[in-house]
């Protein structure tokens, strides 16, 4: 099932319920479905969004979700860091699982060795490899941290 229906799906059953949280659960999924549209607006003309360009929104929002959170940590403010991270799991529900650090070195190194990189001058076209494959699997902070460590143990 693709994801927009799914989560069109949901924000019908989510409006009709009467459960305990069901209000944030249908903001936030009105909120996904708006920026998937926005999305799809500025993509006119160049075809439909594919579900990887929809999964590229969804991973978006959990990111700018979790540097809300960092915020509002810092500002003292945790009812709003909690609201976020409500958000957040709700979000992640239809993103694919995320993988775990071990996997993404796997990956990593598996990318190393195919695309032929040698040290970390060639970090660009190393994520530029490696970003197709972990979209909306794993945390592109996490990636470009963990590439930065391997190269430097690498070079």
């Amino acid at each position: 099932m693709d994801i927009l229906k799914k989560i069109n799906e949901d924000l019908v059953t989510s409006m009709k319920s009467k459960e305990e949280g069901s209000g944030l659960r249908t903001s936030t999924l009105r909120m996904m479905k708006s920026s998937i549209k926005n999305a799809e607006i500025a993509k006119r003309g160049k075809g439909e969004l594919t579900e990887e360009d929809i999964l590229g929104v969804l991973s978006t929002m959990v990111k700018q979700r979790k540097e809300s959170v960092e915020q509002y940590l810092k500002a003292n403010r945790s009812d709003l860091a909690e609201k976020e991270n409500k958000e957040i799991n709700i979000i992640q529900i239809y993103l694919p699982e995320q993988l775990s650090p071990e996997e993404v070195d796997k990956i990593i190194k598996s990318t190393i060795q195919e695309a032929e990189i040698t040290g970390i001058k060639d970090m660009g076209r190393l994520m530029k490899e490696l970003m197709p494959k972990l979209k909306g699997k794993a945390d592109g902070k996490l990636v470009s941290q963990r590439v930065k460590e391997i190269l430097e143990k690498t070079g």
